[in-house]
């Protein structure tokens, strides 16, 4: 589907989560990006309903709304009070006969596991860091610095710091420790390729778009600990990493350089099982482009860089999102019918 070439009649359901536990400046942050994602996709003629959902009952919330009346933009990150359960999200829309943006249960649990994504793309030929799971057992068997420690089970970079970053054995035995008291998990150690780092949007199911890349510019840090995208970079406003690292889109690349970083995203998106929408973080180093992190269902908010990836590309907010709704519309028992007027159903 080419973005002229999309049904702007499809009504669309705007599923998000308010969790009761955040402060009052969450919640108010996330009404306002539900709102002006609500405002673009109205402009681009969509009747839009959005739903918030505050607990566990998601099954019961969608009791109000017929499967056949909407497109779901499942923008719902996970059951409040119910830890990664963003798969749980999708495994109910499916039971409920909805269909959803994004990719389905089984893709969204497997990309929680950094372990199992990164011997996958090994074994189709992608390029990741070297890394393995590591504990006090077996803690000696890593001897590689600089590395990076990750917790083995998040998303959004959570729990990473400059102190992620280790560069001798004593660290790397602290951070592992950390990793274990802190999040209850596993530590997945990698190389840590200090390189410039690439965020590439996808977009699209059999003829995959690629948005212009975004790249995060690290010049402003000497030291190489401080060379990440850390939590604090995506989330704490007025931190040294979220106002010093420099996000430029286009990324500075030849036409070489794009093909190679675009056809590695690609590989990486269709080997997951990736659909409609996602992005992919990659590291550059000797001319390989190694992927860091595959995020399906990415954060879709009006600020991030894949929104404005999508709007160096003469795409708004709204018709960016319309692409999504028209993709998942080809689910859809009744709107995947091609220029069909939306028929009655019995109530």
């Amino acid at each position: 589907m080419e973005p002229t070439q999309r049904r702007t009649d499809i009504p669309v359901l705007i599923l998000y989560d308010i969790d009761p536990a955040w402060d009052l400046n969450e919640q108010a942050t996330v009404y306002e990006s539900v709102k002006k994602l609500k405002t673009g996709l109205h402009n681009e003629g969509h009747p839009v309903v959005d739903v918030p959902v505050f607990n566990e009952s998601l099954a019961e919330t969608l009791q109000a709304y017929h499967p056949h009346d909407y497109v779901v933009f499942n923008w719902c990150e996970g059951l409040p009070g119910l830890p990664r359960s963003e798969d749980r999200v999708a495994q109910i829309l499916e039971e409920c006969n909805f269909a959803y943006t994004g990719a389905c249960p089984d893709v969204l649990a497997f990309s929680w596991d950094k372990a199992a994504t990164k011997n996958l793309l090994n074994k189709s030929g992608i390029p990741t860091p070297a890394g393995m799971i590591v504990n006090s057992r077996n803690i000696n068997a890593w001897s590689r610095f600089p590395a990076i420690v990750k917790p083995a089970y998040e998303h959004c970079s959570f729990g990473i710091t400059e102190d992620a970053v280790v560069t001798n054995a004593s660290e790397l035995k602290e951070r592992i420790a950390f990793v274990k008291n802190n999040f209850k998990q596993p530590a997945l150690v990698e190389d840590f390729i200090d390189g410039p780092e690439y965020h590439v949007t996808l977009w699209g199911n059999g003829k995959i778009h690629a948005l212009p890349p975004a790249e995060m510019d690290f010049s402003a840090f000497k030291d190489l600990k401080d060379r990440l995208c850390t939590f604090d970079s995506k989330f704490s406003p007025g931190s040294s990493h979220y106002e010093n690292i420099i996000v430029r889109i286009p990324a500075e690349l030849d036409d070489r350089e794009l093909a190679l970083l675009n056809q590695t995203a690609i590989a990486a998106y269709k080997a997951i099982g990736c659909r409609d929408f996602a992005r992919i973080d990659l590291r550059m180093l000797d001319g390989v482009y190694y992927v860091l992190d595959i995020n399906p269902n990415a954060d879709f908010s009006p600020d991030t860089s894949s929104i404005s990836a999508a709007e160096a590309a003469g795409l708004s907010y709204g018709a960016i999102a319309s692409c999504l709704v028209n993709l998942a519309a080809h689910r859809h028992p009744v709107y995947s019918i091609p220029n069909s007027k939306k028929k009655k159903r019995s109530s």
